[in-house]
């Protein structure tokens, strides 16, 4: 019997808490949470650190954060009394980069982009996922076009695990009035218009009615998608839902 189905039925609960302790519970491998520090990814923060789940919680720290992130990823750690493992790009790639393309020449070309989000996210994570047997993000179907068609939960192909969205099918008001409910460190950035928060130079606020990621890569038009979710050609790696042995 594939995990997927194991844990199918437990998945209908809308309970993230549940969610990820029935996952912790399916699997014996080391489960990795990746966290930006954005509002739906402190929410999972929470989850994870109240009901204790041996459910590792790592960072992508890309060098061209926002400060009020790098404050609430130190108010986070105090809250809950954890550390936040950070995986940083290679120095050696970085410098490549900066030669090749300037210290800003993500705004020249999407290539350059993709090339600095590689260097910066992509790589770092494979780092982080590497031996994993399951990754949970905070992404929800309701954050733009293209992750409407995500699954609760999917199996990553490309990097042998199961990838767990346990916030897909929550909305953004669900999110603020669950933070409005509990005491959980926020991001100051939301406040001023960025419900989106990544890199400090490829984030804006957005202006009323734009989708939530407009704000990414504004210059572009594109996907809004740094490599993290998407293959080589952007498109969404979508799972195979049948798939997956447990680990």
């Amino acid at each position: 019997m594939s995990l997927l189905e194991v844990l199918e039925s437990e998945w209908a609960d809308p309970s993230p808490a549940i969610r990820l302790a029935s996952l912790r519970r399916a699997l014996s491998g080391r489960i990795v949470f990746t966290t930006s520090f954005g509002i739906e990814d402190q929410a999972l923060t929470h989850f994870i650190a109240e009901g204790e789940l041996d459910i590792d919680v790592v960072t992508l720290d890309t060098g061209r954060l926002f400060p009020e992130t790098h404050d609430v990823w130190d108010a986070t750690e105090r809250r809950y009394g954890l550390r936040i493992r950070a995986y940083h790009p290679e120095c050696s790639e970085l410098e490549a980069l900066n030669e090749h393309h300037g210290v800003n020449g993500f705004y020249s070309s999407v290539d350059a982009r993709h090339a600095c989000c590689n260097v910066r996210k992509v790589r770092p994570l494979a780092r982080a996922l590497d031996g994993a047997a399951a990754w949970v993000t905070g992404l929800r179907a309701s954050q733009s076009a293209h992750r409407q068609a995500n699954c609760l939960l999917e199996w990553d192909e490309a990097r042998d695990l199961v990838k767990a969205n346990p916030l897909l099918d929550w909305t953004r008001e669900t999110i603020v009035d669950f933070h409005a409910r509990n005491t959980i460190p926020l991001n100051a950035l939301h406040a001023r218009g960025f419900p989106s928060i990544g890199c400090a130079p490829c984030t804006r606020a957005i202006e009323p009615g734009e989708d939530e990621r407009a704000g990414r890569w504004w210059w572009e038009q594109s996907s809004k998608e740094c490599g993290l979710h998407v293959g080589p050609e952007g498109r969404f790696v979508r799972a195979n839902q049948s798939g997956g042995e447990l680990k």
